[in-house]
């Protein structure tokens, strides 16, 4: 057994080449970095990934995203052996998938994974329990447990109401659902979903994002994702891997790869995404200058040093007034000292989970904002001027990279 953190599935250099002869000189090639492009031209053979190194946590969505040709969905398919590996080895938990054959195959693919496809593949003849059961019947399950076990999955997606209705019956996404719950139906560790959602509209697209990012926070599975959307990828996942013609670009977190893009490739995706949907606040929050209530308003100001304003706080810690430099240099041009007079009490406040894009409106206005924990106490201070700096900083360092494209 794996803890919480610990690696479930690696790819160690891995190569897959399609082609009669794939361990030949078309490997030779690639392995010599050759383009695929032209493995292809001189062999014939198509390079599917080329020296893919990457390992999943266990309990984290793990995605992997490119666009068509990248070699995404040969890397999924070599961790439950739909795809025999060129080279290198594929270990989940421990096991050398490559290795097994047979009965030993069968038995790891039920039992460790389950994948859920762009197409629903469900069987018109049965209808959705039936469906959503179906992986348990293989394994000879009793049909009184399977119901049991299926409507439990179905309730997962909201979806029990329809457990007797036919297939034809259901929406495109609803249809969807069904295949998620049929994976996560023999409570497997790992689930294996390859473009999942990308034959969905994007309303419909989005809900199943929310659904599957709400069974996550429920079941804590180990998710391995196949995405050709940054967009999507940079919303559900824990880490990114981006690949690109069958190379691994850049591993990271959201917000890793949206603020420090490795390449003019990656930062190309970048470019179309709202920085402030995946930066968090937590990443930006500064600790907080907390005034004291007894003090004069020259004092309180001086205290700030080159902060632009403060707040004071009651006995547990909650913010109940802000000190903004601007307000209090007016008030002390005309004569006022009294601190009291200067407080200002409709201050905004956000959370540390909370996203930039949330704090658009409240940036607006100029002020400092108040980051509170649950009980709300003031644990920090967002600026909204390095809000602006920040999203400038990405904006600059996509420009850089396209300006490199023409040196």
């Amino acid at each position: 057994m794996t803890e919480a953190g610990e690696t479930l599935i690696s790819f160690e250099e891995v190569y897959k080449i399609f082609g009669p002869n794939p361990r030949g000189r078309a490997f030779e090639l690639s392995q010599g970095g050759m383009h695929k492009d032209e493995v292809q031209r001189q062999t014939g053979h198509v390079v599917g990934i080329t020296d893919v190194s990457f390992e999943v946590k266990k309990g984290e969505i793990f995605v992997v995203m490119g666009l068509s040709g990248s070699g995404k969905s040969t890397a999924i398919r070599t961790v439950n052996k739909l795809h025999d590996v060129t080279h290198g080895r594929v270990v989940v938990e421990g096991t050398d998938v490559q290795q097994l054959e047979g009965p030993a195959l069968q038995q790891f693919r039920r039992e460790k994974m389950g994948m859920v496809f762009q197409h629903f593949a469900l069987f018109p003849h049965r209808n959705i329990w039936e469906n959503t059961s179906y992986g348990l019947k293989v394994q000879g399950m009793e049909k009184k447990e399977r119901r049991k076990k299926a409507m439990e999955a179905l309730s997962m997606v909201g979806l029990e109401a329809y457990a007797f209705n036919a297939v034809r019956e259901l929406s495109g996404g609803m249809q969807q659902r069904v295949g998620l719950a049929r994976a996560l139906c023999s409570d497997p560790d790992i689930l294996l979903m390859d473009e999942a959602f990308s034959a969905l509209d994007p309303l419909i697209r989005r809900q199943m994002q929310d659904e599957l990012l709400a069974i996550q926070e429920k079941l804590h599975k180990t998710i391995l994702f196949i995405t050709h959307d940054l967009n999507e990828a940079l919303r559900i996942c824990n880490r990114v891997c981006i690949l690109r013609d069958g190379y691994v670009v850049q591993i990271g977190t959201a917000e890793e790869i949206l603020t420090q893009p490795a390449d003019g490739y990656v930062a190309e995706f970048v470019q179309d995404v709202d920085q402030g949907r995946v930066i968090d606040v937590a990443s930006m929050v500064n600790p907080p200058a907390i005034i004291d209530p007894g003090s004069t308003l020259v004092a309180a100001v001086d205290s700030l040093g080159d902060r632009q304003g403060g707040f004071v706080v009651d006995a547990d810690g909650r913010p109940t007034g802000l000190l903004h430099v601007g307000a209090a240099s007016s008030a002390l041009a005309h004569g006022t000292t009294a601190l009291a007079d200067v407080l200002q009490t409709d201050f905004e406040t956000t959370t540390m989970e909370a996203r930039l894009n949330h704090n658009y409106a409240a940036a607006g206005r100029g002020l400092p904002i108040a980051v509170i924990d649950e009980a709300g106490r003031l644990v920090g201070e967002l600026e909204p001027r390095e809000i602006m700096e920040e999203m400038g900083r990405v904006e600059e360092l996509v420009d850089g990279f396209e300006r490199e494209k023409f040196l």
